[in-house]
């Protein structure tokens, strides 16, 4: 075979090109998710081991470096004295309250630019019964990007919460307040 013949065949062979999986890391912390707000399936009151969702491990592999120093900036200030997250809620279910989730939806945008968005919905309020007829499921936005040859998510927006709810945003906030001589805890009882 001539040196053109080999040439032509290898621009004809598939190239293996491994493209970030932008859905892995949102499908985990979802995962994570829907452990944590399980239904217990027993007479048990005794919840099921709560996955965080900010854990070394989920840090060091699934955000960005620029959301993992927001998140440890803010970690300085807990929200509850005994120490841990800066929130007093779940940020990916968006409250203190909720159902085992239900109807998990996970849509995939364009990827452009090294980026791309993850949309999730689910309901997790199906157990409260009776429902305003505007009720729409809750619904999370991942900015995932990729970073260092893999997708991690770089901030994730809650479009039901007030001002579309940068996660990091918050997180910014909690920080500065924290910073300004607020505790970023929760208050004190008087008692």
């Amino acid at each position: 075979m001539s040196r053109f013949g080999l040439v032509a065949l290898v621009l004809l062979l598939p190239v293996s090109v491994e493209a970030a999986d932008y859905k892995a890391p949102v499908s985990e912390i979802m995962s994570a998710a829907t452990t944590n707000w399980q239904d217990m399936g027993t007479d048990s009151h005794t919840p099921p081991p709560y996955t965080d969702y900010f854990s070394e491990d989920f840090l060091a592999r699934l955000y960005s470096k620029d959301f993992v120093a927001k998140y440890k900036e803010a970690a300085k200030y807990p929200a509850y004295d005994d120490g841990g997250s800066p929130f007093d809620y779940d940020p990916i279910i968006g409250g203190q309250d909720g159902c085992a989730l239900k109807d998990i939806t996970v849509t995939e945008g364009q990827p452009a630019g090294g980026a791309e968005d993850v949309t999730v919905t689910f309901d997790n309020s199906h157990c409260f019964g009776e429902r305003a007829a505007d009720w729409e499921p809750e619904k999370l936005v991942f900015k995932v990007i990729d970073e260092d040859g893999r997708a991690v998510i770089n901030d994730i927006e809650r479009p039901s919460f007030e001002e579309a709810a940068s996660l990091k945003k918050e997180l910014q906030e909690i920080a500065q307040e924290g910073a300004n001589g607020g505790s970023g805890t929760a208050e004190e009882n008087p008692e």
